[in-house]
């Protein structure tokens, strides 16, 4: 047979095919230098338009923007909707409101903390609306947290007086954002409204999330800027692609070639998550751990896009390059950040510690920082031997519970019970049965167990799938529950997982997503709904069986007892 003589390179069977990628490359090289352009060279080299088209990988999010900010302005009204009625509740101080409240009304009187009398001599008085300038005394209060949260709290203090819905409003309208923060994360990660709405819905009927919305606490508002601030670094992380494809687009370059690409010294949404992470390690110190995680997620980020741009060896110059730059805008940002919520202690003179650095010239620290500076490390180094010390480790509670626990809610914890006789308060209890109002911090027990079983499932698709997105959830869940277990020998409350929840539901929304598949699974997406829809009604059907145990309203003995499924939990 005849040999098959060679068509040129340029030259198609099929005028309509494609030419292969080499073919495509030879003719725009053969077209001239006066013909051909950079720009053009994207399109003619097929890998390197698609190499900017990974880079990309938050294209479907800029396809319902407005949509996705309805949503989230939707899931935070129900929020409010949920968590304001009845905000009363309890209508004295509750709990840990003894410390908390009174700080926060100190803070906007005085600008620092002072000291007041034993909670059982002075509570009564302020139930009973006493003046808190009658009963507060004059020295200032060592009190063990920082300034953060306390002065949104007064921020409702300031605005409805010194009462149960003055201190407790501030909750409420951060705990409705916690909802708005968590849909914009969740959105972000899979790339879904769809599955951001999911995780905001499960935060809004989230009964520990509803509860701690409704008490003048500290956890919520770090739970808030915490969520917030990694919500802002995968927003860094998509910035930074796009600023990637951008260099390639301009330079018509089909990847970096080995090259190791722009230095951005300008990462807006960083310097963000830097100034969010200082204001959570504001409210509650252990929001560092966060930091420390994302600190080290944000230099993945950076390594794994230059990776994806080209850059092969020279990515590891990421480590030397990009690593200080994130530590500068993250780490240095946050204390700088932190230290400014302390700004109204700096102000006073009369603070705790306010004075070590004038009495105690000679030292270090104030040769070192100066007198304001090296006062406030002292302080801190208080604080941390208060937490750390004998004391703590040798004090027990009722209502202690390990964090082993937390994620199955093996203890939760009563914040308020006040038993009702019969015949009183609209009690219809037969005697001898009274009626009983409880607010009990729990979270939703469907949403938690179907939660704790996703960070397995999320574990295994981050890991043995390289699904990037489930590890920031799945890291943000361990950086807020892994760190309390060396404090485990001191009492520990299950309040404090509040931090975890928002990573966990966000797990679970991302899981669920997976079963939905994508809108063009046919038969299976169907399947999927099912499953989803089924989920998501069963969580709000257990929250709305729970509501009356977390706002604080009347039930018979008979009542309180088909909530309380395990002996723990009473």
């Amino acid at each position: 047979m005849p040999a098959r003589a060679r068509r040129p390179y340029n030259e198609r069977v099929n005028p309509a095919a494609p030419l292969p990628r080499l073919a495509r490359l030879r003719a725009w090289a053969d077209t001239g230098p006066a013909a051909r352009s950079r720009t053009d060279l994207p399109r003619v080299w097929g890998a390197s338009w698609s190499t900017i088209e990974r880079l990309r990988d938050d294209r479907p999010l800029r396809r319902d923007e407005p949509l996705s900010w309805l949503l989230t302005a939707a899931l935070t009204a129900l929020a409010f909707v949920i968590r304001f009625p009845n905000l009363r509740m309890a209508p004295y101080i509750e709990f840990d409101e003894t410390y908390y409240a009174k700080e926060a009304w100190s803070v906007l009187t005085f600008g620092y903390a002072r000291a007041w009398p034993p909670g059982d001599t002075v509570n009564p008085m302020l139930n009973d609306g006493a003046d808190p300038l009658s009963v507060v005394l004059s020295t200032a209060d060592r009190v063990v947290h920082p300034m953060l949260a306390k002065w949104l709290i007064a921020g409702g203090i300031h605005l409805f007086g010194f009462n149960p819905f003055g201190w407790r409003f501030g909750s409420l309208i951060v705990g409705c954002l916690l909802v708005a923060a968590v849909v914009r994360l969740a959105r972000r990660l899979a790339r879904s409204t769809l599955i951001g709405g999911l995780a905001g819905l499960f935060i809004c009927v989230d009964g520990l999330s509803v509860v701690m919305s409704r008490i003048a606490l500290l956890d919520i508002f770090e739970a808030f800027f915490t969520v917030a601030a990694v919500a802002v670094v995968v927003r860094d992380r998509d910035w930074f692609r796009e600023r990637l494809a951008r260099y390639l687009e301009k330079r018509g370059q089909p990847n970096l070639d080995g090259h190791f690409g722009p230095v951005l010294w300008w990462r807006p949404w960083r310097l963000l998550a830097g100034v969010l992470f200082g204001l959570a390690c504001g409210c509650k110190w252990n929001a560092m751990y966060v930091l420390a995680i994302m600190g080290v997620v944000t230099l993945a980020f950076d390594w794994h896009a230059r990776r994806t741009a080209g850059a092969r060896g020279a990515t590891w110059r990421s480590l030397l390059v990009d690593g200080p730059l994130s530590f500068i805008y993250l780490v240095i940002v946050a204390i700088v950040s932190y230290v400014g919520t302390w700004a109204s202690w700096f102000a006073t003179s009369e603070g705790s510690f306010r004075q070590w650095g004038a009495e105690n010239p000679d030292t270090l620290s104030v040769r070192l920082l100066g007198k304001p500076l090296a006062s406030l490390w002292a302080y801190h180094v208080d604080i941390w031997k208060f937490h750390t010390g004998e004391f703590m480790s040798s004090v027990t509670h009722p209502w202690d519970a390990k964090p082993w626990g937390w994620l199955v809610m093996r203890r939760p914890i009563s914040i308020a019970v006040d038993h009702v006789p019969s015949g009183v308060e609209g009690c219809r209890a037969r005697l001898p049965s009274d009626c009983v109002r409880v607010v009990l911090a729990i979270g939703t027990p469907f949403l938690w167990w179907m939660a704790a079983i996703a960070i397995v499932a999320g574990l295994a698709f981050w890991i043995f799938g390289r699904d990037w997105r489930f590890a920031v959830p799945v890291l943000g869940a361990a950086a807020t529950w892994v760190g309390w277990f060396p404090n485990a020998d001191r009492p520990l409350f299950f309040f404090y997982a509040i931090m975890i929840i928002p990573f966990t539901a966000t797990i679970l929304a991302l899981c669920l997503g997976k079963i939905l598949g994508p809108p063009s699974a046919g038969r299976r997406r169907q399947r999927g709904a099912l499953i989803v829809a089924a989920c998501t009604v069963l969580i709000v059907i257990n929250f709305a069986f729970l509501y009356p145990v977390l706002t604080d309203q009347l039930l018979t003995d008979v009542g309180w007892g088909l909530r309380i499924w395990f002996r723990t939990w009473a």
